[in-house]
C-alpha cells in the first residue's frame, strides 16, 4: 500500500463523494476511481459501497480507514522528523496525556522550548491512559503522562513531584457541597459516574471496602466535559480528579475522598524509542526539571 494511494482513500471516506474528493485532491475523477479499485484488488476487500450520490464505508472500510489514518500520520511525522538538520533544530513532539493539572509542568518546559527553539511544535493527544498507552505503543506519539496506577514496565519513565486527588464532582448547590470531604458513606444510593480506568484498576475498591460491590454506577467516562454537564443537569455525581472541575464547569464544586486516594503523575516513553531531534530535546529539557 502506497502512503499516496492511502491519502486518496482517506479523502473519499471523509468526502463520502469521489467527485468531492477528486477535486480537493487536484486529479480527474476516472484516475481516483482506478487507485480505489486497485486497492480493493490488492487488499482482496470490498472497500466502498458505491451509491449515485454518496459512497459509504464497508465494514472492512472502516477498519481501513482507522489504520490507514495511523500510518499516514506517522509517515508524517516520521519525514518531518528526518528534515530536521544538524544545525537548526526543528520538528514536532507529540504527546498524550491524561486530563490532569499536573500537565502544567510539561507545559511550562514546552514553553521555554519554545522561547529558545520557534521552529518546534509540540501536538497534544487527551484521553485516558488506555488511549495514551495505544497511540504510545503505536509510535502515534513520542511521550504519554499517565494518571494514577498504572503498569509502566514496558516503558522508561518519571514520576511527576506534583500528584492529584480523587474525589466526587457535585453541583454547588447540593447537600454535599457542604461537607468538606467524602467517605463512602456518602456514595451509597447516589448515582455514581466514574471514570474507566478507576474501575479497570480498581483504584477505589480499598478505599470504599466492603461498599465497592454497593456503588450505583450508572455511567462511565474518559474525559471530564462532557460529564460536568451530566452533573449539573443532576444526572448523577461524578468521581473525578481534583482541580479539572475549574476548567470545565464553574457551577460545580470538587470534594476530596476521605480517607485521601492520590493519584500518581508518571511521564513515559517506549523503551529503546528513536527520537526525532525535536523530541530527544525535548527530554533533555525534561530531564534538567525532573
Amino acid at each position: 500500500m502506497e502512503i499516496r494511494v492511502l491519502k486518496y482513500f482517506l479523502s473519499v471516506a471523509r468526502e463520502e463523494n469521489i467527485t468531492s474528493a477528486a477535486k480537493q485532491l487536484h486529479i480527474s475523477q476516472p484516475t481516483l476511481s482506478k487507485q480505489l479499485i486497485d486497492l480493493e484488488k490488492e487488499l482482496g476487500v470490498k472497500l466502498f459501497e458505491r451509491g449515485k450520490r454518496k459512497t459509504t464505508l464497508t465494514e472492512d472500510g472502516m477498519y481501513l480507514r482507522q489504520r490507514a489514518q495511523e500510518i499516514v500520520d506517522l509517515a508524517e511525522k516520521t519525514e518531518t522528523a528526518l528534515q530536521s538538520n544538524k544545525t537548526t533544530i526543528k520538528g514536532d513532539v507529540y504527546i498524550g496525556c491524561g486530563e490532569t493539572q499536573g500537565m502544567r509542568e510539561i507545559i511550562k518546559i514546552m514553553k521555554k522550548i519554545n522561547a529558545n527553539y520557534p521552529d518546534i511544535h509540540f501536538h497534544l493527544y487527551s484521553g485516558n491512559d488506555e488511549d495514551v498507552s495505544e497511540r504510545l505503543d503505536k509510535g502515534l506519539v513520542d511521550f504519554g503522562l499517565f494518571v494514577g496506577n498504572t503498569n509502566l514496565d514496558r516503558y522508561n519513565y518519571f514520576k511527576l513531584p506534583s500528584y492529584d486527588t480523587w474525589g466526587l464532582l457535585v453541583r454547588s448547590d447540593d447537600s454535599l457541597a457542604n461537607k468538606k470531604t467524602i467517605s463512602p458513606h456518602d456514595l451509597e444510593n447516589l448515582p455514581i459516574i466514574c471514570p474507566r480506568q478507576a474501575l479497570n484498576r480498581n483504584e477505589l475498591s480499598n478505599w470504599l471496602g466492603n461498599e465497592f460491590n454497593k456503588l450505583n454506577i450508572i455511567s462511565t467516562y474518559n474525559l471530564l466535559y462532557n460529564v460536568s454537564l451530566m452533573v449539573e443537569e443532576k444526572i448523577g455525581y461524578a468521581v473525578s480528579l481534583s482541580n479539572l472541575h475549574e476548567v470545565t464547569n464553574e457551577n460545580l464544586i470538587f470534594r476530596p475522598f476521605d480517607p485521601q486516594i492520590n493519584a500518581e503523575l508518571y511521564f513515559a516513553w517506549k523503551k529503546y524509542h528513536i527520537f526525532s531531534k525535536a523530541a530527544k530535546l525535548f527530554l533533555n529539557y525534561c530531564n534538567k526539571v525532573f
